[in-house]
């Protein structure tokens, strides 16, 4: 297989660059490790990434689409990612696009391009995309637009990029997968033209809509271009394992959004809880290692659905405007608030994290007071956990535990006892909350501003 063959040294040649002493030994040979979103997403999962592939031997999607969007910034250039894993910015670690994507060809060659402007190199080199995983089309987005108009007021705030329409066809099984287009041309024009007509029934809107004719001509070129790229990631993936290398898996979205365990309706198409792992890539349970989750000091969201420590007027304003809360797919506002210790208990039962990473402290360096939710009621009654019933989560009571700020800034900080007692104090207490090991904390977008406790 050329995608084996192509990735047959990066296990040995990873061996040899042991930066790091006995620990990135031992996580070299210990196979696979996995890093979501503990919240509703955009808790910087592109960060942590960025900073574990530095010696990874590859970095995977293994969910989602092109809905996503991470930011990776490097000296003082920031690279903004939808399909491509964050690790595709380390000229060492191999970027896999597994087969539970869902994958926009047009956006993924428009992302290559502008990320190539801002001096992105050599990706040819170093990306491979499954053959499995299937194909959004241009169709799949006005479809995604016109099932939002149907809900009207229960509408979700999809990105409207086409996912779950993407996902319901390959649910119906009349979707068309990567390894098709690349494959007999033929073959893939008349199954377009079948799931075009189908869509066409479901939604008369589509009719005169898409040209055929040139989605296909397009389509072609595309083909060339990918032809290099797409193969059985799955076999590449078990053969730089076996070699002892290490394996990154990086989830798109974030648990709260996941279609299963997630505030339903208001999720995502897609599981982006660490089950995803196994179906998304191939990897058996067995070979997964380490669980990260990765978390907010405070909390945001984008789109509807319940959200219980959400805050409004002053202090929303300060968290949005301070931590540029804007999202990099769509550039919407996010809605703000404080840290939701009950949304991460939930979190981590289903994910099960070795450890997380709290982002962004540095937030909230300006507060006079912080707060931490920690119960649940709803009626009087504490709900131990995110109840189903989207109409109850609307309708808790939470109980903060309010801690002192530190009113200092913490940017500078690169120890965790560098930080203000108060900030160090603040992770302890939601670190006892959560229930979970807090062994890195972000004080700022660069590399350099990770701390990790050890």
């Amino acid at each position: 297989d050329r995608c084996v063959l192509k990735f047959s040294s990066c296990g040995s040649s990873l061996a040899q660059q042991d930066d790091s002493g006995e620990m990135a030994a031992e996580e070299v040979q210990k196979g696979v490790t996995v890093i979501v979103g503990s919240q509703w997403g955009d808790e910087g999962k592109g960060k942590l990434v960025d900073l574990l592939a530095e010696t990874a031997s590859a970095v995977c999607r293994c969910q989602g689409g092109n809905n996503a969007g991470h930011t990776v910034v490097v000296g003082d250039t920031r690279f903004a990612f939808h399909l491509l894993p964050s690790g595709i910015v380390h000229k060492t670690c191999k970027s896999i696009i597994g087969n539970g994507v869902v994958v926009h060809v047009p956006g993924l060659f428009s992302e290559l391009e502008v990320n190539e402007k801002k001096g992105l190199q050599a990706w040819q080199d170093r990306l491979i995309i499954s053959d499995r995983a299937h194909l959004v089309f241009d169709f799949h987005q006005l479809i995604d637009g016109y099932l939002e108009e149907e809900k009207g007021k229960g509408s979700i705030g999809t990105t409207k990029k086409g996912i779950g329409p993407t996902y319901a066809s390959k649910a119906y099984r009349n979707g068309i997968r990567m390894g098709e287009l690349v494959g007999n041309f033929e073959r893939f024009s008349e199954r377009f033209h079948q799931l075009l007509e189908s869509s066409c029934r479901r939604f008369p809107q589509l009719q005169g809509k898409v040209d055929e004719s040139a989605e296909l001509e397009r389509y072609k070129t595309f083909a060339e271009r990918l032809r290099p790229l797409v193969c059985d990631t799955m076999s590449a993936i078990h053969e730089i394992i076996k070699q002892g290398g290490r394996v990154i898996v990086e989830g798109a979205n974030a648990a709260m959004l996941d279609i299963d365990f997630g505030t339903y309706p208001y999720v995502t198409s897609s599981n982006c809880t660490v089950g995803a792992v196994c179906t998304g890539m191939g990897i058996p349970p067995t070979l997964l290692n380490r669980v990260h989750g990765v978390l907010k000091a405070y909390t945001t969201r984008v789109g509807g659905g319940a959200f219980p420590t959400e805050v409004h007027g002053d202090v929303e304003k300060v968290l949005r405007d301070r931590g540029h809360e804007y999202g990099v797919t769509t550039g919407r506002p996010r809605r703000c608030g404080w840290l939701d210790a009950v949304a991460l208990r939930y979190s981590n039962m289903v994910n099960g994290y070795t450890s997380v990473a709290m982002t962004k402290l540095d937030i909230l360096d300006v507060f006079d007071e912080v707060k931490i939710g920690k119960v649940y009621r709803h009626n009087g009654k504490v709900i131990p956990t995110i109840p189903a019933d989207q109409a109850m989560l609307e309708e808790v009571e939470v109980e903060y535990e309010t801690l002192p700020g530190w009113k200092q800034s913490t940017r500078a900080c690169r120890k965790f006892e560098d930080l203000p007692t108060n900030a160090q104090a603040y992770v302890l207490k939601a670190e006892e909350l959560i229930g979970v090991n807090i062994e890195w904390v972000g004080v700022g977008a660069e590399r350099s501003s990770i701390i990790r406790r050890v």
